[in-house]
């Protein structure tokens, strides 16, 4: 029930308010990322939604855009040769705050992407939609943020990314309780995190581990 009901209607009623509430801040960003560099307010991607009927499904994510009109399109940016070369002034600083994320709150309202839920991958990260397949996270529902991102985000190799998102996943089946308690522990984690700008890191994905290996060289 929480599942299917429960966390549907947490959805509409948080997208709706937030939507009310931001509107003027999403225009003052629109504006702004305009002056930076003239062209498309929004970057749309082809991303990774929930798996129907067996077969995995792909949707549009919308985002504010922060990067140059000039970067390779469909490419994470992990791959990129010196992404920060790419990213405007407006987009390093709504990157930091995770503000290039808010146009998904309307993709939330209408049922595309929940808040909550394993981050949608490109279309084109096959390990790690294959990773998460293991655990069953790609039957979850994408969310704004979830379990990883307040584990490490950006910082965690695709392996342990996949099995944060396999714990959500599994704790969303698990009953009433446990899939609201989850949720909520990832809803207000997320504040900490971007207050902290944790996991964020610009052009690279697995760092944690980088970091380790070189103290431990």
């Amino acid at each position: 029930m929480y599942r299917y009901v429960v966390k549907r209607l947490f959805d509409i009623v948080l997208s709706g308010i937030a939507i009310i509430i931001l509107i003027m801040p999403m225009l003052i960003i629109a504006v702004a990322i305009k002056i930076d560099d003239p062209g498309p307010v929004l970057f749309k991607q082809k991303r990774v939604g929930k798996k129907k009927n067996g077969q995995i499904t792909y949707f549009m994510i919308w985002k504010f855009r922060s990067m140059k009109m000039s970067t390779p399109h469909d490419v994470p940016t992990h791959l990129l040769d010196n992404p920060e070369q790419y990213i405007t002034r407006v987009g390093k600083f709504i990157r930091k705050m995770s503000l290039d994320e808010l146009p998904q709150i309307y993709q939330v309202f209408t049922g595309v992407l929940s808040t909550v839920g394993p981050r949608p991958a490109l279309w084109s990260q096959k390990d790690l939609i294959e990773e998460r397949e293991k655990y069953g996270a790609n039957d979850v529902k994408p969310g704004i943020t979830g379990w990883a991102q307040i584990n490490g985000r950006d910082e965690l190799e695709i392996p342990v990314k996949a099995m944060f998102d396999g714990e959500y996943a599994a704790a969303l089946n698990a009953g009433f309780f446990k899939g609201f308690a989850m949720d909520m522990k990832c809803f207000f984690g997320t504040f900490m995190s971007v207050l902290k700008s944790e996991g964020v890191v610009e052009g690279g994905t697995g760092e944690l581990k980088k970091e380790e290996d070189l103290i431990l060289k």
